[in-house]
């Protein structure tokens, strides 16, 4: 399993794991636990789109791992019940000096769509903390 980088709590806390960050493309991997289920116990769509948009950032930082970067848009949309273990690929469609512009998808166990995005970031440079992690500049 990959590193993400700098800490990012959320991240964590959703259980999200790194299986491919190179070359313009990502790949994470995504077992919901109950409490990311919805009332019809298929995984919740707020959890579908932060893997999107983890899934899509990490395809943009994978030409640059010393950028972070931050979201600017993003559109989801969500095809059919994304259930059980899911995987997310996310891949550079194109890059400027400070913007990029991805796209993402959500597989089910079965390699069904589940969700497709499209995404905007914007790349950030990052500096040292005070306590020694790093965060990023003002977006201004």
């Amino acid at each position: 399993m990959l590193s993400f980088g700098p800490e990012i709590p959320f991240v964590h806390e959703l259980g999200f794991t790194l299986h491919k960050m190179e070359n313009g493309e990502s790949e994470l991997h995504f077992t919901p636990r109950p409490e990311h289920l919805n009332s019809f116990g298929i995984t919740h769509g707020g959890a579908s789109m932060t893997l999107m948009d983890v899934t899509m950032a990490v395809a943009a930082r994978s030409v640059d791992f010393d950028l972070g970067v931050v979201t600017i848009e993003m559109k989801t949309s969500f095809m059919q019940a994304a259930n059980g273990p899911l995987v997310g690929k996310g891949v550079l469609l194109h890059r400027t000096g400070t913007m990029a512009f991805t796209e993402g998808r959500i597989y089910d166990a079965q390699g069904r769509l589940c969700v497709h995005a499209t995404g905007t970031f914007k790349y950030m440079k990052r500096r040292p903390a005070a306590e020694g992690g790093l965060q990023a500049l003002p977006t201004d």
